[in-house]
């Protein structure tokens, strides 16, 4: 399989057991390879129902050496990629450029492992918001810090270099490679679960996800408040 047909979505995974570090202090280690599990295939589950309704989208490519992220992509018939699972999120979605372009493809839609309320409606928003290449769009986290979607047009046509303050270096990448940005704010994209306080945001969104359910099943909200609480007293 190929990316010569057009635009490939890219999701990269680290390793599960290195997951959620900052999450630590609410949710215990075994949880929060579970939660990172979880959030990962509502987010695949979205870019799967995607692909159906959005001709635009060519294909799913998950890069990681995890086990159990690579069985979970495989049940989703994502094309499993290892180059640069290793390099932090920069590196494997450069790397998974760098393979997709020389494939051809048209371009590379890349979006983070957890973001779980992400729909297959604002996947298609981004798709058709995309300009003739070369382009650039680009969804960023509901703080306008990181950049959870970033489309590329072709697959290196900017410069990408990901994490806590990306979305305006982003921009400016674009803009100085002579591309005028498109900017989506899409509320299932923006919401990355990182932190407590991204997971007491999520807590008060009653949407029926995969990880609603594992945290609701594990008691995860009783502990949030609880340390809230503890915290407050």
């Amino acid at each position: 399989m190929t990316g010569a047909e057009g635009i490939w979505a890219v999701v990269p995974v680290k390793e599960l057991g290195l997951a959620k570090q900052r999450l630590a202090e609410l949710v215990p280690g075994a949880s929060r390879e579970a939660l990172a599990l979880a959030m990962l295939e509502d987010v695949l589950a979205a870019i799967v129902a995607a692909l159906v309704e959005s001709p635009g989208l060519a294909g799913l490519a998950v890069v990681t050496v995890d086990p159990m992220a690579s069985r979970l992509a495989a049940r989703y018939g994502a094309r499993l990629v290892e180059a640069g699972a290793r390099d932090g999120h920069t590196g494997a979605v450069a790397a998974a450029a760098r393979l997709l372009a020389a494939e051809k493809a048209a371009g590379i839609l890349a979006l983070p492992g957890d973001i779980p309320l992400v729909t297959p409606a604002e996947i298609a928003a981004v798709l058709r918001a995309h300009r003739p290449a070369p382009a650039f769009t680009i969804a960023p986290s509901h703080d306008e810090q990181g950049s959870n979607a970033v489309l590329c047009s072709p697959p290196e046509a900017v410069p990408l270099r990901f994490g806590e303050d990306s979305f305006f270096p982003h921009l400016r990448a674009a803009e100085e490679r002579g591309i005028l940005p498109t900017v989506l704010r899409l509320p299932g994209i923006a919401l990355d679960i990182d932190n407590p306080q991204d997971l007491r945001r999520f807590a008060r969104i009653e949407r029926d996800t995969r990880t609603r359910g594992l945290i609701l099943a594990q008691g995860l909200f009783k502990a949030r408040d609880a340390a809230i609480g503890g915290r407050a007293g």
